[in-house]
Formats: structure tokens, sequence, C-alpha cells
């Protein structure tokens, strides 16, 4: 992205606070983001690496790792910024933060937390999902918050009469920084719907929850903002949590949290109507901001808003890029043995190379990548499969372009339902690192939606750059968030565009037919093949 310059040097933006740093915290990696808040250059990034455990049948983070995970991607950002330009940074203009959407965070009266956190992966609430999505008239997928509290109440969960809050994982990271317990308007529609008009939870779906349950669900959720509302401040607390040597100030202005989905609406300039974004990681999803509501209510899809509230259709699928990692793993390891070890990253290029290479539809070749359960498809475990005729074209070409259909198999699915409603798209923007190997990913993302896929080159730091852009949105608030966008954030952005090309279209149709006639094939093995508990989940290709 060509970007304008702030006056002065770097280290002189740093120290007169003229930054906003966003940290999101993702599957695989807690991401940090410094930006100069004028120009949204990046200045400074840290990192940690984590991983979800399977403890008790569901899929958890201890609370610890949350802070642990945290204080070292700012570090890192810290040491980055003092090795960049030579400034170590102490305070900012804003700080946003951002998290995997939707899950279940449960607190008593003295904010004690009364079960582990149950997170978007877990797909144990099937009976919740259906039930509410009847009562209320609108899809309430199983990751949704109130999906999770009505399952545990439907369980007899001893826990449930004792909750007196509950908040997504970036509401409870805000609320121990700044006091506030409020949420961003993109991250709230993740755990009930929300009104559009009013940009806040539906009255009339709180009144039908209250009816059915006889709970009043209102005061155990967060307050809701949309982007640019004040949404507290740092407190002497709260910089000790993420800053243990005392060197941050208290005091920094904090956007409204936000979940990944909405940052990476921001990250991909998608919050206009007929825009739309990919997101792969661990997950995979694609966001669609609608002209108009959808005219029948799909179980696939999840009806959320962008971080101003505007409504947007995502389907969202729980397996990503992890089950391709782990292939590209087997390469890797191939080179070690072998004595001619590859850089991890030269593997991922190699080998997406050679998928170019590969028939249309991938030889007749088939991959699964459920490695969890998979709503989109009925599927409520995941077997990761990879099934071939005897007569099937099997080359590395081919294997390696149908783990990457396989990506995109269960989105493609959910797409064509938007489609058949008459959606209309004029462009996607893709982010995640799988799309860092230019040109192969996006190219069959394009042929998979039959819809030009752009990718830009900030789409690499994807959500924590997207809610720092929020955080310096602070003091831009009184323009429109796509404004904002459009004439300042993404003015001039390099962006490159892969159309669909017709062959790779049809070879991708050819591929989606098998793949959906194939499915019957995952559901028996995930009868025949139990799984035995496993403590990690494989890192993805991000």
């Amino acid at each position: 992205m060509t970007l304008r310059r702030s006056s002065g040097t770097t280290a002189e933006v740093i120290a007169r606070n003229g930054t906003a740093l966003g940290i999101e915290l993702g599957s695989t990696r807690i991401k940090a983001c410094l930006i100069d808040a004028d120009t949204a250059e990046v200045l400074a990034t840290g990192s940690h690496t984590w991983e979800n455990s399977f403890v008790d049948g569901r899929w958890t983070y201890p609370l610890e790792e949350v802070w642990s995970g945290l204080q070292e991607a700012y570090a890192a950002l810290v040491d980055d910024a003092q090795e960049r330009h030579g400034i170590r940074p102490s305070s900012f203009g804003a700080i946003g933060i951002s998290a995997m959407m939707h899950g279940y965070l449960a607190f008593d009266a003295d904010g004690t937390l009364l079960v582990p956190f149950r997170t978007w992966r877990n797909t144990s609430t099937g009976e919740a999902s259906a039930e509410l999505t009847e009562v209320l008239g609108v899809n309430i997928p199983q990751r949704w918050s109130v999906a999770h509290l009505h399952q545990a109440a439907l369980d007899g969960e001893s826990h449930v009469a004792d909750v007196a809050s509950i908040t997504t994982l970036a509401g409870y990271v805000h609320e121990r920084l700044t006091g506030r317990t409020v949420l961003g308007v993109g991250d709230a529609s993740g755990m009930f719907p929300i009104d559009s008009a009013t940009i806040d939870y539906d009255e009339r779906l709180l009144q039908a929850y209250r009816d059915h349950t006889g709970r009043d669900l209102r005061p155990l959720l967060p307050a809701v903002l949309p982007a640019g509302a004040d949404a507290g401040a740092l407190t002497p607390e709260g910089a000790a949590l993420l800053d243990p040597t005392g060197a941050l100030q208290p005091g920094i202005p904090l956007c409204p949290p936000e979940g990944d989905a909405g940052t990476g609406m921001v990250a991909t300039n998608s919050v206009a109507p007929l825009t739309g974004n990919v997101s792969a990681g661990t997950s995979i999803f694609a966001m669609v901001v609608l002209e108009k509501p959808l005219p029948t209510v799909h179980e696939e899809l999840d009806l959320v808003t962008t971080p101003a509230g505007a409504t947007v259709a995502m389907v969202h699928c729980n397996n990503g890029a992890s089950e391709l990692g782990s292939w590209a793993a087997l390469f890797h390891r191939f080179t070690v043995a072998n004595g001619q070890f590859v850089d991890e990253d030269q593997v991922f290029a190699t080998l997406f190379a050679e998928a170019l290479q590969g028939d249309p539809d991938a030889g007749g070749l088939l991959a699964y990548n459920h490695l969890a359960g998979e709503p989109v498809v009925g599927l409520d475990q995941g077997r990761p499969l990879f099934v071939r005729t005897p007569d099937a074209s099997f080359t590395l070409a081919n294997v390696m372009r149908t783990q990457i259909y396989g990506v995109f198999g269960t989105l493609a699915l959910g797409m064509r339902i938007l489609a058949d409603d008459g959606v209309r798209i004029e462009r996607m923007f893709a982010h995640g690192g799988l799309f860092r190997t230019a040109g192969v990913a996006q190219r069959f993302l394009a042929a998979a939606l039959d819809t030009p896929v752009d990718v830009g080159d900030l789409a690499a730091e994807g959500g924590a750059w997207g809610i720092a852009v929020l955080a310096a949105y602070l003091d831009q608030a009184d323009r429109p968030l796509a404004a904002y966008l459009d004439e300042t954030v993404f003015a001039g952005a390099s962006v490159t565009t892969a159309e669909p090309d017709p062959t790779d279209v049809a070879g991708f149709a050819a591929y989606l037919d098998r793949y959906r006639a194939g499915l019957a094939i995952e559901a028996a093995a995930i009868a025949a093949l139990p799984t035995q508990e496993i403590s990690k989940n494989p890192k993805d290709a991000s």
C-alpha cells in the first residue's frame, strides 16, 4: 500500500503518541501491531504462538495463557519498535482489542469464571442452536454465546444459576484493561442478534427469549457500541496486566473491542454493501455486506454486522488451513530427513506452485480438511480424509490442488446459498497466511466463488492491523467508517486482483460436485472411527 507520511521521523510520531496499537487474539497467534494513526503504516509488530487444548471434550484456552501471551506479544512489539526506530513506546494515541468471536465466558457476580472458556470451535450446542433458531426465527449457530448458555441450561449444568455476565474473549480482555463491560457491535452480533437500526441487541428477540426461557438475557450481556465510540481508558491495573515492567502508562483511550470477523472486514476495506472478504486461518469464513435482508432463514448462514452495524451474511466454516498445514509439514519433514533442509515458507511456495500445474478438477482426487465438526454441512465431528479412485490422476500437482480446493470446499457450498438468494458481490478481498504465496490460493478462491478476488499488501497483518485502524478511527468518527477507510486508510492502496478463469471455475464446480457427494464418506468415517482425546490442535498454515 502506498501511504501518506506523517510529518517528522517515526521516532517522533511514536514519542508524541501519534500511534494506535492493535492486539488480536487469534486461534494460533496473538498479534500486536503498532501503526501511525494518520497513515495506517505499520511501525512495529509482535506476536505469541499458542494453541487451543481439548479438555474434557471441549476446546479451550486457559485464561492464564491469555495474559502471558498478551504480555509476550506486547513485549515483542516494544522490542521491535526499539530495534526499528530507536525508541521504546510507553504510551499510544489509542488501543484496540480484538479476538476470535463467539464462544462462552461466564462469570458470577464477583467476576469469577464459572467454567473454562468454551471457544467457537465447540460443536456441542446443536440442541440449543436448533431450538433457539425455531423460537427466534433467525439462525442461531452453535458457536454463538447464547447457544452455549442455553445448551448449558438444557444440560442442567449447575453453574447456570450463578451466571451474572457472559462475554467474548475480546470483551473479557477489554474489561480487565478498562473496567468497562462493553463490546463492539460486530463482536456483540456473534453473541445475540443485533438490530442494525438501533445498533443494539434486537429487543423483540430478547423478549422472545424471555418468554421462552423465563430469563432476562439483557443484564447478562455487555453493552453494545459502534465503531468510533468511547469505550473507556486503560486503568493502572490494566496497564500492569499488559506490561508488567511498569513502563506502559495508563489513561490511553480504547476503541470498542471487536471480533476477528469485524477486524477482517476493516483490514480488507469490506464494510460497504456488495463488498466482502474471506479470512483463512484455523477456520475460514466469508463476510458479505448485504444491500437488503435475506428472503429466508438458512442454518448455514449467520447474520452478523460490520463494526459500524450494517448487516452482514457470514459463512463460517470451523475448518480452514490446518490440514493443509499438516500436509506441508509432512513434506518439510521429508526435506529434513533427506538432509536437505528447506525453509517452511519455501516448502509452501514450492507446493503451491506445483498446484498450479494440476488438472482444473484436481484429477478426480478429493480432500476433506475436517479436523473438527462442520455445522455448515451437518457434521458434529471431523475426520480429515484424502480419497481417490483407482483411475484418478495421482500426481503431486493434483494432490496439492485438491488440498487447497479442500480448504474452500465447505465455504463454497455456503456461498452458493447466498447466490441462490440473489445476493450480488462485486468483489471479495482475501486475507490470511494462505494467501502469502502470490497468485495461487487467490486464483483458486476466485474459481471457487466465480468472483474477482483482491489481495493487498497489508492483508498479512490481518486483524491486528484492522483493530489498530479502528483505534485510530476514534479521532475520525465524525465520518462514516466506510468513507474513512476509502478516503484515508486505503487511498492509493496497492491491490492485486485475480479474475475467475473459466477453466478453473468449471474445474472447481466439478470438484465441488464430487465434494458434496463424498460427504457421505466423511459421515461414515465419523461413525466408524471414534477419536482419541488430543491435547493440541495442529498449527494452521498462516
